[in-house]
């Protein structure tokens, strides 16, 4: 099939709505009662967290002529960074071309098709690395198929954390101290992003990683994943190893409980990656009394109305919220066992690094 891909006019103004989004206290308990952590809505702004990424990226390739006025831009997504290049390809003047799979949730489709996306969609995962590599198998196609087409590469782009300076400005101006810092770990991209400014501003300041189980980012083996938008089968080049002082994996029973407590008892809510950082940022909270805890949440709960808020989806997927865990299991090594549900490591290595052996 020949993929053909429209220029939209540039909207620069659209530019005023990246970003500048607000902090809350959550109290709500996740599932005990803890003093408190500040979250960061991000789903709040136009695009949700990564239109700070997909803008960087683009004005990025821009200035290095490596992305024509009006050309193309493609690439793979799980859905949220698919919602940021529609933003910043509107914003610049870009055609988006997406590549999804068959789990990309209906919902989200239709609203990337709404907003101008050319949507791919692969409908078998890879035997090797599963959808993501079956979405860049189909990437590389398109690549070749569309003149001038650039590939931002979110998952090794370093313009990717670059876009996130603005994000470690507004949370070093919105909280006037700060000791424990939660980030979900997905492309990499906005952990590393906050945590050099951040730390500027505050030395002291941790870093706490979460991750996906069946994620690969820090060293467990893969396994398919339920959970979108945090984790992955790849080792991303954006992930700041050295930056993490621990790292959490979480499964999904544990994000969808947060999700709802948070639905319930603090009004505002997310989906996968949200549930996942708030049951951390709580913990974190509570064994650190005291400290000022802060974590992101990249998007609203808008478009996990048929996952995380659907008991039928529970149900067709076996998740039992009364076995989700309520503190995590320690381990002291991330190779040590294989994380099937909430897991903590006090040790982060590089998985590809010769040092990777405990």
């Amino acid at each position: 099939m020949t993929v053909t891909a429209v220029r939209p006019t540039a909207r620069p103004e659209l530019l005023d709505l990246l970003g500048r989004t607000p902090v809350v206290r959550v109290t709500a308990e996740l599932p005990y009662a803890h003093p408190g952590f500040w979250a960061k809505l991000e789903g709040l702004a136009a695009g949700g967290m990564k239109a700070r990424a997909a803008v960087a990226m683009l004005l990025g390739a821009r200035e290095r002529g490596e992305l024509r006025p009006g050309a193309p831009v493609v690439e793979s997504t799980s859905g949220t960074l698919g919602i940021g290049l529609a933003f910043a390809g509107q914003t610049l003047g870009h055609p988006v071309v997406l590549v999804g799979d068959s789990e990309l949730e209906p919902s989200m489709r239709q609203l990337l098709r709404a907003h101008g996306v050319h949507l791919e969609i692969v409908d078998r995962p890879a035997a090797q690395g599963g959808w993501q590599a079956a979405r860049l198998a189909r990437l590389r196609q398109l690549l070749a198929e569309l003149p001038g087409a650039y590939w931002p590469d979110q998952y090794n782009n370093p313009d990717n954390r670059a876009g996130y300076a603005s994000l470690a400005a507004e949370l070093g101006a919105q909280l006037h101290h700060l000791d424990i810092l939660v980030c979900s770990v997905g492309t990499g991209g906005h952990s590393a992003g906050v945590i050099g400014p951040l730390r500027r501003h505050w030395p002291a300041l941790r870093l706490i990683g979460v991750d996906a189980t069946g994620s690969t980012i820090f060293g467990q083996p893969a396994r398919p994943r339920l959970m979108r938008g945090l984790g992955s089968s790849i080792h991303p080049r954006n992930v700041a190893y050295d930056a993490f002082d621990e790292v959490h994996w979480i499964g999904p029973a544990e994000a969808v409980d947060s999700c709802r407590r948070l639905a319930r008892g603090s009004f505002v809510s997310g989906g996968w990656s949200t549930g996942a950082v708030a049951r951390v940022a709580a913990w974190a909270a509570r064994v650190h009394p005291g400290a000022v805890v802060a974590t992101v949440f990249p998007d609203g709960p808008h478009r996990y109305l048929g996952t995380v808020y659907d008991d039928d989806f529970l149900t067709a997927h076996g998740l039992d919220l009364t076995d989700a865990a309520t503190r995590p299991v320690e381990i002291p090594h991330p190779y040590a066992a294989e994380a099937s549900g909430w897991v903590r490591c006090t040790r982060v290595a590089d998985p590809l690094s010769p040092e990777r052996t405990p």
